[in-house]
């Protein structure tokens, strides 16, 4: 009998990759053997479509082990997945992070087990119990403060996948980030689906600047703390002010901009114009001028015009973005999106490619700005390391792994700076 530890396979965002990691604590728990797990992301119909390429794959380099499906597309369409000969079993979001789930699997369990196993997530109203203290790297933590989201967009199916929002609650979150300094961590950065809607289901509704202060104020010895997605709409009084004032804080925020152009917006239903985008930028760069910005931005939404997409070429340099993560939008099924006018194929590739294009000088710019200064560089491995705005920096000599190195910055090579 095949006694080999489960083999885990990720694909899609940050969020999946530390359930990844409490999936493999729970697995190890309850005895699981001679299993591949693929966690998947729903984001798009081509996530979907590498998620099933991948199942096959990773089928016939294990025949004998049992293939498991979990993450948001087999939250959202379970039944692609449970019709894969490939495929033995199909698990929820929820399910996935359930201890009973997986001992289900475990050696000593006797009785069948459905194929699918996927409930309704709409009716989820707690956080997953199960927190790990840290993964990825020696040097960064990931921890989880929120989950789900109650927004609409016409373009997402991730809520179907990851259901309602539902937070973690402060005091929780601050004893899981003073373990993890405990444990040598140097930084942690907050994840979540829609971070900047944590707290609204709690008590009293504290926002994500609220948590921030109280993190910072109850774990003093934490180097750095560093936030992860935000929708700048919903940034609020307290996380301005610790943007103002903390230098803990790490100036690089990563933008949900999605377009450029006010009748895309709408039609997205977002909930900001494209000229509340430019002011949060502004001020946040006013009150903390070394901050960066990363964005999502799609290219080729239904009935985007040439000029509606110049709009989103523009914000680049308006928002003055550097960090881009380009989408070519793709229909997914059961959105309001999927059902408007479409955009042609190559329409939607040329704008991705020019949009990216602009990424790419606009890193360049980041990079080039970079030479002669002073940086405290988070070391991820022995020869590279990240700035406090998140910028990749390599080394000619080995640094201690996990530790922050302060170095002057003499070069750059297009992607990385060089010391």
């Amino acid at each position: 009998m095949d006694r080999r530890a489960p083999v885990f396979h990720t694909l899609g965002c940050r969020l999946n990759a530390y359930e990844t990691e409490a999936m493999r604590e729970l697995s190890a728990a309850a005895g699981v053997e001679n299993a591949v797990v693929v966690n998947t992301c729903a984001v798009t119909a081509e996530a979907v479509r590498k998620a099933r390429q991948e199942i096959r794959k990773l089928r016939r380099e294990n025949p004998s082990a049992k293939v498991i499906v979990t993450g948001c597309a087999a939250q959202t369409e379970p039944e692609t997945f449970r019709d894969m000969a490939e495929v033995d079993l199909v698990i929820g979001n929820t399910e996935k992070m359930q201890p009973e789930t997986w001992s289900r699997m475990g050696p000593d369990f006797i009785g069948e087990t459905e194929k699918v196993q996927v409930d309704d997530i709409m009716s989820v109203t707690e956080t997953a119990g199960h927190l790990i203290d840290g993964f990825g790297t020696r040097s960064r933590a990931y921890v989880q403060v929120q989950n789900g989201c109650d927004h609409r967009c016409t373009f997402c199916i991730i809520p179907y996948g990851r259901g309602n929002s539902r937070s973690v609650p402060a005091g929780v979150v601050v004893d899981q980030i003073k373990r993890l300094v405990d444990r040598g961590y140097n930084e942690v950065v907050l994840t979540g689906v829609d971070l900047t809607s944590w707290g609204a289901d709690l008590p009293g509704a504290p926002r994500l600047g609220d948590l921030v202060m109280r993190i910072l104020k109850l774990a003093p010895d934490l180097p750095r703390l560093r936030i992860s997605s935000i929708d700048s709409i919903e940034a609020d009084e307290n996380l301005m002010q610790a943007i103002a004032t903390e230098p803990r804080l790490m100036p690089h925020l990563h933008l949900s901009l999605q377009h450029g152009d006010d009748l895309i917006l709408k039609r997205m239903k977002r909930r900001h114009l494209r000229d509340d985008a430019i002011r949060f930028c502004e001020e946040a760069r006013r009150l903390r001028p070394d901050m960066t910005y990363g964005a999502d931005i799609i290219a080729g939404f239904p009935t985007e015009t040439e000029a509606h997409f110049e709009n989103s070429l523009r914000l680049v340099a308006e928002c003055g973005l550097t960090w881009l993560h380009v989408f070519p939008y793709s229909a997914r099924q059961g959105t309001p999106a999927a059902r408007m006018p479409q955009l042609d194929g190559a329409t939607i590739k040329a704008r991705a490619a020019r949009l990216r294009q602009a990424g790419d000088a606009a890193v360049a710019r980041h990079l080039s700005e970079q030479i002669g200064r002073e940086h405290h560089i988070l070391m991820e491995n022995p020869r590279m390391g990240r700035t406090e705005q998140f910028t990749e920096v390599t080394f000619a000599l080995d640094q201690p792994e996990g530790q922050i190195v302060t170095a002057r910055i003499t070069g750059q090579d297009g992607r990385q700076l060089r010391v």
